[in-house]
């Protein structure tokens, strides 16, 4: 692939296809990208096809975020540049693969908000993840544990009966 494609596509693949580019909160643009792709895969497809939609896009988006951190770190001189979401869009995306049954509201709203507060404020561990894995990895690694934190937070909330 020459090399203005392959720049392009690192682009697009790093920022969400330009999420990553807001001034404001670059990853919550990030993660609101990952909510209308969970929200397009809900409205467009049937029950077992949804779930096996929403875990390619989870695997394309770590793929995408892995690919593109070493070409966006060396761009924007910074190894976790606040323009690369990718690890945004897979995290969120972590949530609805590992609370399926909750409803969408719960899932979308709930967990939304619960991702953005625990990637955003990154309490142990989940600081320490992206020290802990090289390059990309380690870029994609503490989405992941704020997505399976969230996830896990909304089942103790299904098991305390916060949400009917």
């Amino acid at each position: 692939m020459e090399q203005g494609k392959k720049s392009r596509l690192m682009f697009f693949l790093a920022t969400a296809g330009g999420a990553g580019l807001s001034p404001v909160a670059p990853g919550t643009c990030g993660s609101l990208a990952a909510v209308g792709l969970h929200l397009a895969v809900v409205f467009a497809l049937p029950g077992p096809w949804r779930y096996a939609a929403l875990a390619a896009l989870f695997l394309l988006a770590c793929a995408a975020c892995v690919a593109s951190a070493d070409w966006a770190a060396e761009r924007w001189g910074r190894p976790d540049p606040g323009q690369v979401v990718a690890d945004e869009v897979a995290g969120y995306l972590l949530v609805p693969l590992l609370f399926p049954a909750g409803g969408l509201v719960y899932t979308v709203v709930g967990g939304f908000a619960l991702f953005r507060v625990l990637d955003a404020s990154k309490p142990p561990p989940i600081r320490q993840m992206e020290h802990w894995f090289p390059r990309g990895w380690g870029v994609l690694a503490d989405d992941l544990l704020a997505g399976a934190v969230t996830a896990g937070l909304l089942h103790l909330g299904v098991y305390a009966g916060l949400f009917a």
